[in-house]
């Protein structure tokens, strides 16, 4: 699918969207080749009960079975929120070339705070962070915020 005006961040952010909407902590991770869109996904991580269904190691899986390979050397990939050492791992592995990523993560991030796992790996993608921050940070902050005030916690949080 090839990008049109909307930037593939912003397309990573509809992704968030839609994991939220599903009651999934709304990240959303969006996988490119050039100009064009292979992979995208959002965080399924209680609607498979997978806790590796990260929206980017679904993006990365969606994308290796799109090019029928294993290496993603001419990929860059763009997710919502800094990755977790999971996460950061998976993208190492994968090759992708490029990292965009927008929210930072103080708590759980792995590429700029806490492991910081690029610095360990073989494959040290180039990244950029802070893409979209400010929209990026805003939806993981009116999820949670939203389960704060609930009276009554659903069942997927017990």
């Amino acid at each position: 699918m090839k990008k049109d005006s909307l930037s593939a961040m912003e397309y990573a952010l509809v992704e968030a969207q839609a994991a939220a909407e599903r009651n999934s902590v709304p990240v959303g991770a969006v996988i490119t080749l050039g100009d064009t869109i292979i992979a995208r996904a959002g965080n399924e991580v209680w609607k498979n009960n997978d806790p590796t269904a990260h929206a980017e190691i679904l993006a990365i899986r969606r994308a290796c079975t799109y090019l029928k390979t294993h290496m993603l050397t001419e990929c860059d990939l763009y997710v919502t929120l800094e990755p977790c050492a999971m996460c950061a791992q998976a993208i190492s592995l994968a090759r992708i070339r490029r990292l965009y990523f927008g929210a930072y993560d103080v708590k759980y991030g792995a590429i700029v705070h806490n492991a910081r796992v690029f610095s360990h790996s073989l494959h040290k993608p180039e990244y950029i962070g802070g893409v979209l921050e400010t929209q990026c940070a805003k939806i993981l902050q009116q999820f949670f915020q939203k389960r704060r005030f609930c009276e009554k916690i659903p069942e997927v949080w017990l």
